[in-house]
């Protein structure tokens, strides 16, 4: 049995067939029966379309596609397109000419080659102008990172400086009156050291003549009052020491 005839008679259409995960979709170039469903059985598998990727990646089987134009094979909209892109309605374009002997199977290689070499230049300087633009944006990306993070470092610096102010200040406004106390209590206590010195030289001198005469009643009130002035002056030294600031 011929299938190649019963093909040739077939209405057939050139379509995609998707497949893979969700957003993310992986297609199919394939051949099918124009009554067959949508993602049903088909008759050809002929190349594959991602546009996943930038530039889109397109690989198909250019023959086979060429030959099934010229069968009659009728694409949808999409996959029009992608045959467009990749020069199989040139090439068919082509053949028409050859067949037609407008032009020999020589010259119509010799444009092909021509313009496949055009379309391969285009689509470079576009995977260079992407490449540039990408990395144009990852350095402007990264500049602006830098700013921020200086913008950053400036306010935490000058934050602290602010700190280390208000620091200093109140440690200046608490040293202050700190040293005018010491001075008060150093010259309060100096006062009340010399006021016990003259009040125990006073009490002392009665003592002194007593030593050479009996001992009576006043001599031992004299003693008693010398050591409670004595008593008094220690009580005020060392009040003195613990108030005044180490």
């Amino acid at each position: 049995m011929d299938t190649s005839g019963k093909k040739k008679n077939m209405a057939t259409k050139i379509r995609l067939q998707r497949h893979g995960r969700k957003k993310s979709a992986f297609f199919h170039l394939v051949v099918v029966d124009s009554r067959a469903p949508r993602d049903g059985r088909f008759i050809e598998k002929i190349g594959t379309y991602n546009p996943v990727t930038n530039p889109a990646t397109i690989d198909i089987d250019l023959n086979r596609a060429v030959e099934w134009l010229m069968t009659g094979a009728t694409p949808t909209d999409t996959a029009n397109a992608i045959l467009s892109y990749k020069g199989a309605l040139y090439k068919k374009h082509l053949q028409v000419g050859v067949k037609k002997g407008a032009i020999t199977q020589e010259q119509a290689d010799a444009n092909f080659a021509t313009w496949l070499t055009e379309k391969e230049n285009s689509v470079q300087n576009k995977r260079d102008g992407l490449a540039n633009a990408k990395s144009d944006a990852d350095k402007a990306a990264m500049k602006a990172e830098t700013a921020r993070k200086v913008a950053i470092a400036a306010k935490v610096l000058a934050k602290t400086s602010e700190l280390e102010a208000e620091i200093a200040a109140e440690t200046e406004t608490k040293e202050e009156p700190t040293e005018v106390a010491t001075e008060e209590v150093t010259e309060t206590a100096e006062v009340a050291a010399e006021v016990v010195a003259e009040t125990a030289e006073v009490v002392a001198e009665p003592v002194l003549e007593a030593e050479t005469a009996e001992e009576t009643a006043p001599e031992v009130e004299a003693a008693v009052a010398v050591e409670a002035v004595a008593e008094t002056a220690e009580k005020v030294t060392s009040e003195t020491t613990e108030e005044t600031p180490g």
